[in-house]
């Protein structure tokens, strides 16, 4: 790995936004790859987000503001994952249980879904009511595939022994996945999403509080995020996901989310720029009412 790409930071922020006893934010990167099925490379995920972040404007014209005065901190990327599952998962659990007690915002890049099973693990400590809600293609809620319980197609079933979760977006799953999910936990497939004008209001009916979000980057349509190792037709574009996350942040205390399974492709970095600026996003929508507040001098990216 390119020592300049490990040392890179989100947005590439000057230091006094960058210092971690300042954010309030901070961006766990996790590359970790050990159950990819189809299209590789979600190890190189967290890299290639940290490394667009830096062509991302501080300003968001939509919001009038710049989200990133509220401190965004890079963590050390956790390089050192035993690739055994559950060793892995322990470790990222961790990781973010560290900063949590530190009383941080804690923002996952992934690496492979399966980062979210230790992450949610953690902020489960801390917020025992706390649910899930996913962003996904796929339902993910194997017992066991490939032999493993870890699977990155295991990922909800995992979650689900720990909270309530609600999937929307699901264009790819098991048979009779309805009838054995967790009391309370629900989907949402897209083709009923499309012909129901309400969804938006039932997914957040369907949520307690606070909620985690966990987006997997194949919810999009191929079209608008190709590099996904297990791309799915018929998915969600920019504007109406952003519409959606705005919702979200307006009804539900959102505790923290993760952003998965990027697989970056050599010279094509659109994909790239769309999870930075995904990222930034949600974390501006997430913080709208602090940031708002802050009257410092306007900075130059």
């Amino acid at each position: 790995m390119d020592p300049k790409q490990q040392n890179s930071t989100f947005l590439d922020l000057p230091q006094e936004l960058t210092n971690f006893e300042r954010a309030q934010v901070v961006v766990l990167p996790i590359p970790y790859e050990a159950s990819t099925t189809y299209g590789q490379g979600t190890k190189d995920g967290p890299q290639a987000i940290l490394k667009a972040s830096a062509q991302v404007e501080f300003y968001d014209e939509e919001l009038d503001s710049e989200p990133c005065r509220i401190g965004i901190a890079t963590a050390p990327s956790i390089e050192n994952l035993n690739f055994e599952p559950e060793k892995s998962v322990a470790q990222i659990s961790e990781a973010c249980e560290s900063l949590l007690e530190q009383n941080k915002f804690v923002v996952g890049l992934g690496g492979e879904h399966t980062i979210s099973v230790g992450l949610v693990r953690a902020f489960k400590k801390l917020y025992p009511e706390m649910w899930v809600l996913q962003l996904d293609a796929h339902s993910d809620l194997r017992d066991i595939y490939h032999d493993s319980p870890l699977n990155h197609a295991c990922t909800m079933a995992r979650i689900g022994e720990l909270c309530a979760f609600v999937g929307m977006g699901i264009r790819s799953g098991i048979a009779g996945e309805r009838d054995r999910l967790p009391s309370a936990s629900k989907l949402f497939y897209a083709h009923e999403m499309r012909r129901n004008c309400d969804w938006r209001e039932q997914v957040v009916q369907s949520l307690g509080d606070p909620v985690y979000i966990t987006v997997d980057l194949d919810f999009f349509d191929p079209s608008a995020m190709p590099s996904v190792g297990t791309p799915e037709p018929g998915g969600f574009q920019w504007y109406e996901t952003l519409d959606f996350l705005k919702t979200i942040a307006r009804a539900r205390k959102i505790v923290g989310f993760d952003v998965v399974e990027l697989s970056p492709k050599p010279g094509f970095v659109a994909p790239d720029f769309f999870a930075a600026k995904l990222v930034y996003k949600l974390i501006g929508l997430i913080f709208a009412d602090k940031y708002k507040n802050l009257n410092e001098k306007s900075l130059d990216s």
